[in-house]
């Protein structure tokens, strides 16, 4: 994203269209909103303040259900790179990979994951299924269809917890959502149904520390220091788990002493062993762009993978953009980063592979 002017290196001005969801076009300027306000397009404000800050052209646009307004804005506005925010369509979290399959189709750059990968790493089951044809280590599960009986399979055993087959963001999660005895399974598989319109997945429930790898690019992967969430004031009886008010309530996240903080306690043998699996992960998920892996580390030192999730939250301050700036990238040099790796994926190579 540089070019030489005179002998020496400028960043280049790129025309940049930031793609997200219709209710999440950020206002030019947050003054006077409160936390609670901007939470919920603190990604797409902070992205589209800081791209502008670096020099860049940039344009909003807001997408709910409407392909060829994408199609048209291309057109018309002719970006180098689209920056790719979404994480639905048309209501339904399976269908942004739709969308980057549309991109792809009109030949035009964007940031993050490949279809294929959203495609594999959104469906939790079929992640696990992949990764324990490579041996990696996943809690056991069963899947939940809606409008059927809820039958457990004997091999799993409990405590499991109940989720959403394919929403992210510990939608439908919450401490009531670990269960130990076939009705709350019943009960939560219910909940999980209406509060989310989904499949639920009941997994494993893996007591240990939970940890945050973010991890970036597509055939040379790098690994930033894994992240960990503690929860310093966790009530006795209670599970440390990323609930949907863990997320986000603030006075919940206070009650609780919540924090998510670089993990300086692993020894170099761990942090070697959680590097090796997590380049394996990203590659068996044909993850590309960024992506950030959540894992359980239990007391024997297995590290267990829960959830695969190609872009991830990427606002100032939160586990991804923390996890960069401790090996010396900053905020716009990470939003750089990403851009950089967008302009030179190239989809008919990756699909050859």
């Amino acid at each position: 994203m540089t070019k030489k002017q005179n002998g020496k290196k400028t960043k280049r001005k790129l025309r940049i269209l930031i793609l997200c969801h219709e209710t999440l076009v950020p206002p030019d300027s947050i003054k006077g909103l409160s936390e609670k306000e901007i939470d919920p397009f603190r990604v797409e404000y902070d992205v589209k303040k800081n791209l502008i800050e670096i020099g860049h052209d940039v344009k909003v646009l807001g997408v709910y259900g409407d392909i060829l307004i994408i199609r048209e804005t291309i057109n018309e506005y002719k970006p180098h790179i689209v920056f790719n925010l979404l994480e639905d369509f048309h209501g339904y979290a399976l269908f942004d990979q739709h969308v980057v399959s549309y991109l792809e189709l009109l030949q035009q750059r964007y940031t993050g994951c490949n279809p294929r990968g959203l495609t594999l790493a959104h469906d939790k089951a079929l992640t696990k299924k992949i990764l324990a044809y490579h041996r990696l280590h996943v809690p056991k599960f069963a899947v939940f269809p809606m409008n059927k009986k809820v039958k457990r399979p004997n091999t799993l055993q409990f405590p499991v917890l109940v989720k959403s087959l394919i929403e992210q963001g510990s939608l439908g999660i919450a401490q009531a959502s670990v269960v130990y005895n076939d009705e709350k399974l019943a009960e939560r598989v219910a909940f999980i149904h209406e509060r989310t319109q989904s499949q639920a997945i009941a997994e494993e429930y893996i007591e240990g520390r939970e940890l945050y790898v973010s991890m970036m690019g597509a055939k040379r992967v790098q690994f930033l220091p894994p992240m960990e969430l503690v929860m310093k004031k966790l009530p006795e009886g209670a599970h440390l788990i990323a609930t949907d008010k863990a997320k986000w309530d603030y006075k919940y996240q206070e009650k609780v002493g919540i924090e998510v903080i670089i993990s300086k306690d692993l020894s170099k043998e761990q942090l070697a062993k959680l590097e090796k699996i997590s380049k394996r992960v990203y590659r068996a998920l044909g993850l590309t762009g960024y992506a950030r892996l959540d894992y359980r580390l239990r007391e024997d030192g297995t590290f267990y993978l829960l959830e695969a999730n190609p872009n991830p939250d990427l606002s100032h301050g939160e586990a991804f953009a923390e996890s960069a700036r401790e090996v010396g990238i900053s905020y716009k040099d990470l939003l750089s980063k990403i851009i950089t790796m967008g302009l030179g994926y190239n989809p008919q190579e990756e699909h050859s592979n």
